[in-house]
């Protein structure tokens, strides 16, 4: 049997994630005066989707933006954060994004590294532009650093799988793997509330390179565990049916299509969108942002491939790319284009649509970063009905830690977590796998799983009654399969399964929330519901755990 530790980490509020959100959390809570620990998969210094760097980060600077909050969340709404979000949320946010860009120049990151603050890219003409242009290539170490100074402990390779509530349901703890050995074990959690923060649920579907599972646009290693560990507490999903998926460069995904100052083409070099006809660093080319199927559908009507055409761009706007590309991570990118010899001022790149993931697309939370489980807090591209991008991610995270913080001050005493019967089962589930002498690897089952999902969920292609249940069935079937057979012989192999087996349950998830949107909208599509239903027009898709089975059900917007 995998072995339990002895010693218990306890702590005032338990952060799951040490990406962005979960860093500023962190920060947030300890400025509250609360004791605070963060559970970090990988090392906080270089993880999540933020790891390498960002160059785009939404907020409203009134005195830049010489226009009120209402025009700006309007703008929000229309772009690359859509109407999938809380109005009163996205409110919130815009009144307070700017005073974390402050405290970001403050701590040591570049904010306006030009002198200025500037606004670039994602933009439409002749409407205001809401992303900061940054270099954050170094918000990571920035951020660690300035959680480190306020007395947060941070415990690395320690990725949590299940959250543990007392019999009212109110948080007291949460189950983690320590996987800093070869050898892994159980590491017990004790604490008053726990802000979830895991990031943008990637893996659930094939990458452009079908088999290479960590070519992916966003951390590879965030699966959707938050959302699976609030959703088993009893914690409210919302919006998984309605999937994000961003692109870029074919073949090799990164993000950073708004950081491209060029002009998606056609092969006849015509623009396929209406939105520029020359490059202008100032727009960049929205058309990705507003349709996202526009790869796809060239592609199947044979009118593509679309390009990003940089052949028109000036060289000072070309270096002003290239730095951008820089601050973004997307370092790797800039080498192969060198070692492959694509001149950009000859070449165009192919651009293509990424694979479907849950960016924005997960819990429940109200103003307050509060779930519907007592204690459960949740923050950044993990939250359901709220998204913004890194900015949403630092500004939410800073409401999370706020909000926590204040919530422990009416807790008492911890609540003892060892004769909590999720750890003997977690234990005997996780041991079990460790003991197969034979069977399938994780990789094995991960690759199922978007096999799956590729071909009955996959928003590029129409959903329908027959065939969402279709791949529900199939994924019922591999998971019974996968429990009796999945084979791991070490730490990683046994968090690679693990994150699996949360992706197989939030597979089936996406798919009964889908099948309650009875209607098409954007890319949730269906054969058996055809038009835009207007009186859905403000109402979310919700799923929760009911005595012990989950319910689907809807609302409206708030």
């Amino acid at each position: 049997m995998i072995e339990i530790q002895e010693n218990i980490v306890q702590c005032d509020v338990l952060i799951v994630g040490g990406g962005i959100a979960g860093l500023m959390a962190a920060i947030s809570a300890a400025d509250a005066g609360s004791k605070v620990c963060i559970a970090e998969k990988a090392d906080s210094r270089r993880s999540g989707s933020g790891a390498t760097g960002n160059d785009h980060f939404i907020c409203y600077i009134p005195e830049v933006h010489q226009t009120s909050v209402d025009e700006f969340v309007k703008e929000m709404k229309a772009g690359i954060c859509g109407d999938r979000c809380d109005t009163s949320l996205q409110y919130k946010f815009a009144k307070r994004s700017f005073e974390v860009v402050k405290d970001w120049e403050k701590w040591g990151i570049k904010m306006r590294p030009h002198g200025e603050y500037e606004f670039n890219g994602h933009a439409m003409p002749e409407h205001m532009r809401i992303m900061l242009k940054y270099d954050g290539t170094n918000q990571k170490k920035v951020l660690t650093n300035e959680a480190k100074k306020r007395g947060v402990k941070i415990i690395n390779k320690s990725p949590v799988t299940e959250f543990l509530t007392d019999n009212s349901g109110k948080v007291i703890g949460a189950i983690a793997l320590d996987i800093s050995k070869e050898t892994p074990s159980i590491r017990l959690f004790q604490t008053k509330a726990i802000i979830t923060a895991t990031g943008i649920g990637m893996r659930l579907y094939p990458s452009s390179t079908p088999g290479w599972i960590g070519n992916l646009n966003n951390c590879p290693a965030g699966t959707a565990t938050g959302r699976v560990a609030g959703y088993k507490i009893g914690a409210t999903l919302v919006n998984v049916d309605y999937l994000w998926t961003h692109a870029g460069p074919k073949y090799m995904e990164r993000c950073g299509k708004a950081t491209w100052i060029g002009v998606l083409k056609g092969p006849d070099k015509k623009p396929v969108g209406p939105f520029v006809t020359k490059p202008t660093k100032e727009l960049g080319d929205i058309t990705g942002d507003i349709w996202q199927a526009v790869f796809d559908e060239k592609r199947a009507n044979g009118t593509g491939p679309v390009y990003m055409d940089c052949t028109e761009t000036d060289q000072e706007d070309l270096d002003y790319m290239m730095w951008g590309l820089v601050c973004e991570g997307d370092t790797s990118l800039i080498e192969a284009m060198d070692k492959q010899g694509i001149d950009l001022h000859k070449d165009m790149v192919e651009f293509g649509r990424y694979n479907p993931c849950l960016q924005g697309k997960g819990l429940q939370v109200d103003m307050n970063m509060a779930t519907d489980v007592p204690g459960l807090y949740s923050a950044g591209d993990e939250s359901g009905n709220f998204n913004a991008g890194i900015g949403g991610a630092a500004t939410t995270g800073r409401f999370a830690g706020e909000n926590a913080a204040e919530y422990v001050k009416n807790i008492d005493d911890f609540v003892d977590v060892i004769n909590c019967k999720e750890i003997k089962e977690a234990q005997a589930f996780y041991s079990s796998l460790m003991e197969h002498e034979d069977g399938a690897t994780w990789k094995e089952l991960n690759l199922s799983i978007q096999q799956i999902m590729d071909d009955y969920t996959n928003t590029n292609k129409i959903r329908s009654e027959t065939i969402l249940k279709a791949g529900m069935t199939y994924l019922e079937h591999l998971e019974t399969a996968a429990k009796q057979s999945i084979c791991c012989s070490n730490s990683h192999e046994l968090m690679r399964a693990l994150e699996s087996f949360d992706l197989l349950t939030m597979g089936k998830l996406v798919i009964i929330s889908a099948l309650e949107r009875k209607e098409s909208r954007g890319v949730h599509r269906r054969s058996d519901y055809t038009f835009t239903n207007p009186l859905m027009n403000d109402k979310f898709i919700t799923i929760k755990k009911v005595d012990g089975q989950p319910k689907a059900g809807m609302r409206k917007m708030f």
